[in-house]
């Protein structure tokens, strides 16, 4: 059955709306007029009218007899009574997050504090619709993990809105380098060092790294690999370097796994070091359709401590994520912000990585 179109002064609605939450429009600012209007986006008055008055009904805008249509000013903390809170992650019901969403949520709770949650599916476009949908909201304030946080912030104006909007927000697992909210996060450079220290220590020399680099985790865990062979002066081929966004997660580090598994065992890597736990079971898998094992013929090691890590027959070395334990931190620093009112900086939290040994590794 095909979707039904959204009616054309809906649209309208939603395009008038983004510019005053972006600051496109500013308050107390005049908006164009409805002949305007309608010859802009070659649109009835009747429309155009039907527009701004559900606009002007949800107190976006107000009118003027005589001068024309305003936008109205930010509402004040004060007139929110709702107690609710939005967390928008990249991914709400997979991998690691719904135990950061569950952190949040009981600590969110236990405060009298109603959720919203949303999802960005690690993209940007769909970032900015969120951001928008919760902007409209009565919210109190926001948990936001950023979308893709290596490729630069487009949605800008709208973290800019929220703070015209007085709505506070924390960000987890990285912070966006043109906002200055709270952030908590995981010392994700540390963590790279220690897996790579950990592996040079065994003796391994030939270490492959695979880095998901469109998001800050990614590159700051391809840093302390980096920085662990440059402080045990172990030379680095950058052929043993993958990097990858997320649209490729599935292809090209199990392809280029597979490549360095078709080498001669003089000249193929003796370790892997995996972005995360899920890339670490998939690249098991590759290992395994090669007919080599791991630790025998490859070691093998993850990051986060997930649920994966202890799924399979070998038993992943990671490092620890403090998942539910950063949620609720999140929520913490934010109820503080938003109760006392203080204007007081807020420093962020930065976990230390923690080396988890188990039977993925072992001495060459």
């Amino acid at each position: 059955m095909k979707e039904k179109a959204m009616p054309k002064y809906l649209q309208l609605k939603q395009e008038i709306l983004s510019w005053i939450l972006s600051g496109k429009l500013h308050p107390d600012e005049k908006i164009p007029t409805e002949h305007e209007i309608a010859n802009q986006f070659q649109l009835s008055r009747h429309t155009v009218r039907q527009a701004l008055g559900e606009l002007e009904k949800e107190g976006w805008l107000y009118k003027i007899q005589g001068s024309g249509t305003f936008v109205s000013r930010p509402k004040q903390k004060e007139q929110i009574d709702s107690k609710t809170i939005g967390i928008l992650t990249t991914y709400i019901s997979d991998y690691i997050f719904p135990h950061i969403v569950r952190g949040a949520e009981e600590t969110l709770r236990e405060k009298g504090y109603r959720l919203l949650l949303a999802s960005t599916d690690n993209n940007k476009e769909r970032e900015r619709e969120q951001l928008e949908t919760m902007i409209t909201q009565p919210l109190n304030g926001l948990i936001i993990e950023p979308t893709k946080s290596a490729q630069g912030n487009p949605n800008l104006e709208y973290y800019l809105s929220l703070n015209n909007l007085h709505i506070p927000y924390v960000m987890i697992n990285a912070r966006y380098l043109e906002v200055s909210c709270p952030c908590v996060k995981m010392d994700d450079e540390g963590g790279g060092f220690l897996l790579t220290d950990h592996l040079i220590r065994l003796g391994h020399q030939r270490i492959a790294g695979f880095f998901k680099t469109d998001d800050l985790q990614g590159v700051d865990r391809l840093k302390g690999f980096i920085r662990a062979h440059q402080e045990h002066g172990v030379a680095l081929a950058t052929s043993y370097l993958i990097s990858y966004v997320t649209e490729e997660k599935e292809t090209k580090p199990l392809e280029a796994a597979r490549l360095f598994l078709q080498q001669s065992q003089e000249e193929r890597p003796t370790a892997f070091v995996c972005y995360n736990d899920e890339l670490a079971i998939k690249l098991l898998d590759v290992i395994r359709q090669q007919g080599l094992s791991v630790p025998e013929d490859i070691s093998v090691v993850g990051f986060d401590d997930s649920t994966f890590a202890t799924a399979t027959e070998v038993k992943l070395t990671t490092i620890r994520h403090p998942k539910a334990e950063m949620g609720a931190k999140a929520a913490e620093m934010l109820i503080q912000m938003i109760e006392q009112q203080t204007g007081e900086r807020i420093n962020d939290v930065i976990y230390k990585p923690e080396l988890v040994v188990r039977e993925s590794t072992r001495k060459v």
